[in-house]
């Protein structure tokens, strides 16, 4: 399985960027997915996670409102939007997903991981 993410960068407090995670290796559509973030410092956290058919999503309480998980099976990519931006949202994001398949993605294992794409919000 192999995971790649992309979509991180530079922004403003208040600003938006949309990352992705394009997917290969098994059949994307069967399996839960993720993401996690990791800041200087601190340990690896639980974002975002989506089931396998995108129904049902699930939020860590310092993101809810201002994030959403999304998935597109055809394209083999799980996104995550991110607005209201704030410096404490600094961190490395991963994209994760588990070997098990049609999981409900509220207690996604995570298995397989990105290599994690930056994103920097300055106040």
């Amino acid at each position: 399985v192999q995971l790649e993410e992309s979509g991180g960068g530079l922004v403003q407090a208040g600003g938006s960027l949309r990352l992705s995670c394009a997917a290969s290796g098994r059949v994307f559509s069967r399996h839960a997915m993720g993401w996690y973030r990791q800041a200087p410092g601190k340990e690896r956290e639980f974002v975002a996670t989506i089931n396998w058919s995108g129904a049902g999503t699930y939020y860590a309480d310092s993101v809810k409102g201002r994030f959403t998980i999304s998935r597109d099976n055809d394209a083999s990519t799980v996104y995550l939007g991110m607005h209201m931006l704030k410096p404490e949202d600094t961190a490395v994001y991963f994209c994760a997903t588990e070997a098990r398949e049609y999981g409900l993605g509220s207690d996604m294992a995570a298995d397989y991981w990105g290599q994690g794409t930056q994103v920097t919000v300055s106040s």
